[in-house]
């Protein structure tokens, strides 16, 4: 079944305020303020060193759907394009972050056996189940037999079954302990100084040198107060 087309499909640029490199990339989306500043592994080994706040995005091209958008890139994001030095982009443009066609399907089917083990989006296991006999064959090699006797001969669901009233009674005291105040968290929030995070209460003041909420370092501390 083929993926529904994004509303919104346009070239970027991300720049990081501090060294001045930039990377170009192609993004479709349904929400524009999605927050997006690109996949390229040397953009995000700058976002982890100097921080998101450090990079700005910018929209420099809509295009009217995902064939004219990896077109596009393709022309931007060429072989000289990337041979400047203040460029982080590491390949050229219209994959999406995969080096070429076939990388892209060993990462896709090398992906699907996570989700296989997840349980989650049968459609598109069964249809590699029923169309791609390589790629079964290459199933068979990577998990077990107890698991590939459960996903090559059949899922096994919930559909027909129930839950016992006992069982029902447990999760439903199971929900209403986290629910509202009765929540640990409840009332408080996440501040950083970009080296520690920690949580307080919503009513406390906000120490100096601290501000609101979380920074993604590798590393940090975080302390629930």
């Amino acid at each position: 079944m083929p993926r529904k087309q994004k509303k919104y499909h346009y070239i970027y640029k991300t720049t990081c305020n501090v060294t001045k490199r930039f990377y170009i990339g192609m993004h479709s989306t349904d929400n524009l303020n999605d927050g997006y500043l690109g996949s390229g592994k040397q953009l995000w080994r700058s976002i982890n060193k100097h921080g998101k706040e450090k990079h700005i995005c910018e929209r420099l091209e809509f295009l009217k759907n995902r064939e004219k958008l990896k077109e596009r890139e393709i022309e931007i994001v060429n072989e000289n394009f990337i041979k400047d030095l203040q460029c982080m982009n590491l390949k050229v443009g219209g994959y999406g972050g995969f080096s070429n066609e076939e990388h892209k399907q060993k990462f896709l089917k090398a992906g699907t056996l996570a989700v296989m083990k997840s349980g989650k989006n049968r459609e598109r296991i069964n249809w590699l189940l029923e169309n791609d006999k390589e790629w079964v064959e290459k199933l068979g090699k990577k998990i077990s037999n107890s698991l590939k006797q459960k996903y090559l001969k059949g899922w096994k669901t919930f559909e027909g079954k129930k839950h016992t009233e006992k069982t029902k009674e447990k999760m439903r005291m199971h929900k209403g302990k986290q629910n509202g105040n009765k929540n640990s968290q409840f009332g408080t929030h996440w501040i950083t100084n970009e080296k520690i995070n920690k949580k307080i209460k919503k009513d406390s003041l906000i120490p100096k040198g601290w501000k609101l909420g979380r920074k993604n370092i590798k590393r940090s501390l975080c302390v629930v107060i």
